[in-house]
């Protein structure tokens, strides 16, 4: 017999293993901050140091990031430094966020298939929700362009997928600050915002209904639409 003592888990090591399987399971998202070190001791019911210590040890392994007096946030899984550089070539050439559109057509074609074959309950109500809020800014044709950018990712977490999701929110990170150019020069009209909120309502109508090929063809629909406008503020902007 070769059997070696059975050693004790650190308070740290147990620490950072939870807060790692929360990260992987997908309740916090890329970007997400995690509670103050004081809240997670509580938790825990551990000291501020243990905490420290398995913070570091995520942190070394690249899933969070610690700034001084900012807290801790969770880093994406894909990333491969501490700055989206994907962002900034789209910023000096926006050519490249239509290339990040045909990439999101192929990529979120098949998360809305596989959202509607796996979706809770819970992401059914949240996905519901985000609906409900754009319906009521067509009123006063308000801004819905928060509510979209979460409405994807909420699709992205229903497919209980991890990768599907950091891959989502870092596309998103990146398309940031383009997107909001895009819809306040684009989507002006009553009718831009009304077809807008009707391409979000079949595509939470098709995966409410666990129709994966519907979904998977109404946010395609929805994709190529989005395409052909941000070409056209591209061309615009070219052109002036």
């Amino acid at each position: 017999m070769n059997f070696q003592p059975i050693k004790p888990k650190k308070v740290s090591t147990q620490i950072a293993d939870q807060i790692r399987s929360s990260i992987l399971s997908g309740e916090f998202s890329p970007g997400d901050k995690l509670p103050p070190e004081r809240e997670l001791a509580e938790m825990f019911g551990v000291s501020r140091p243990s905490v420290r210590e398995a913070l570091n040890v995520l942190a070394s392994s690249g899933l969070v990031m610690s700034y001084q007096g900012g807290g801790t946030v969770v880093l994406s899984l894909v990333e491969t430094s501490g700055t989206n550089s994907l962002s900034e070539l789209i910023r000096v050439q926006q050519d490249r966020a239509l290339d990040v559109i045909e990439v999101r057509k192929c990529m979120e074609s098949w998360i809305a298939w596989y959202a509607a074959e796996r979706a809770l309950p819970e992401d059914i109500r949240r996905m519901e929700e985000i609906i409900s809020g754009m319906e009521r800014n067509l009123e006063g044709l308000l801004p819905s362009e928060d509510l979209d950018a979460n409405f994807h990712i909420v699709i992205a977490r229903a497919t209980h997928n991890i990768v599907w999701l950091h891959l989502m929110q870092s596309l998103f990170d990146a398309m940031k600050e383009f997107q909001q150019s895009v819809w306040r020069a684009v989507y002006i009209s009553s009718e831009d915002h009304h077809q807008l909120y009707r391409h979000h309502r079949n595509i939470f109508e098709a995966i409410r209904l666990r129709d994966s090929e519907g979904a998977r063809e109404a946010m395609m629909a929805h994709l190529t639409f989005a395409e052909q406008r941000s070409t056209a503020y591209v061309l615009k902007n070219q052109s002036s």
